[in-house]
């Protein structure tokens, strides 16, 4: 049988590939034949891995000709996260980082070959903005079906809680393969990744279910440096042996330590060390809790920043991602 051609799809705030990798990861047959984002450094990045710079221009110039000349059957959209956030000043649509997205989505209404399927990703807030409402009204008047999900890395086996907001579009006549969800908001489950526990019975009780993830040492890496004091950066989450040593590059500042201690996320796991203890000794993860901890303990541990690499694995990147020479390691 003749295969069909690839469909063409356009990535919209790209980044530096995260959504790429996810596309390929899917196993569709699918191309970017485009991908726009105005950061320099992100594009330096994307090109390095892609081989295909971004469009570096302001997406609110784009008009509806432009777009139809790709005849893109599929668009991917991470548009700026920032209007939406609990710390920003959550102004949603007013936002000037907004406008592009509001600006792309209602030239679909212009164009006369406009996508058949999106997929928008945002932090959780954006599905209660108006944004997100002009997002809906905007795919209604255009005949898309769409179905909405808050989903954490956790739910697929991850150790990171970051919950994120997604919503699938697809332009009729193309159904999704359960429309009893269509126009619906599905939510993180309490537990996340869950399995059934020894026997294949359908909805189990939840005390028959069990989190199931995969520990944080999969995903840390060690390295073999020359620092001057070994001990002093062999401790905190790094899980680190004497012949893998993580730089003092990584190691946080005491000053950091005293004025956000109380607010920073902390990984411990089985094989964590504490000072003046040997490698052999295992800390107990059911024995303590970061409300058991306080800042003078906290400089104790010996706490570190995780590697760019280790921040690449904990997003699902593979391994041959990486940085340009002339990125710095803050910049990564």
């Amino acid at each position: 049988m003749e295969t069909a051609a690839p469909w063409k799809v356009l990535e919209f705030y790209s980044g530096i590939g995260g959504m790429r990798y996810s596309l390929a990861a899917s196993g569709a047959r699918a191309e970017v034949v485009e991908a726009f984002d105005i950061n320099d450094v992100a594009n330096d990045v994307y090109e390095l891995n892609f081989g295909h710079r971004p469009c570096q221009g302001n997406i609110q110039t784009l008009t509806a000709s432009d777009l139809d000349k790709y005849k893109a059957h599929a668009w991917l959209l991470s548009p700026p996260c920032q209007p939406y956030t609990r710390q920003g000043l959550q102004k949603h649509s007013a936002d000037a980082r907004a406008f592009s997205f509001i600006k792309i989505l209602n030239l679909m209404k212009n164009m006369s070959f406009p996508p058949q399927m999106l997929f928008v990703e945002n932090v959780v807030g954006f599905e209660v903005s108006d944004t997100h409402d002009q997002l809906l009204e905007v795919l209604s008047d255009l005949n898309f079906n769409t179905q909405e999900f808050i989903l954490s890395p956790l739910q697929f086996g991850i150790p990171y809680s970051r919950p994120r907001y997604f919503c699938l579009a697809k332009r009729e006549p193309m159904s999704f393969q359960h429309p009893s969800d269509n126009s619906k908001l599905l939510r993180t489950p309490t537990f996340l990744t869950l399995v059934r526990a020894g026997h294949n019975r359908c909805n189990p009780d939840e005390d028959e279910l069990e989190l199931v993830c995969k520990p944080i040492s999969d995903f840390l890496e060690t390295r073999s440096q020359n620092v001057a004091d070994q001990e002093s950066s062999v401790n905190g989450s790094d899980g680190c042996t004497p012949s893998g040593i993580i730089s003092q590059d990584y190691v946080v500042p005491l000053n950091l330590i005293e004025r956000w201690g109380n607010a920073m996320g902390i990984f411990f796991f089985l094989g964590l060390r504490l000072p003046n203890q040997s490698f052999n000794d295992i800390l107990n993860l059911k024995q303590i809790s970061k409300d058991n901890l306080e800042i003078s303990s906290l400089k104790e541990l010996g706490l570190r920043f995780f590697t760019p690499r280790e921040v690449a694995n904990l997003h699902a990147f593979p391994s041959s991602f990486h940085f340009p020479d002339h990125i710095g390691l803050r910049q990564q």
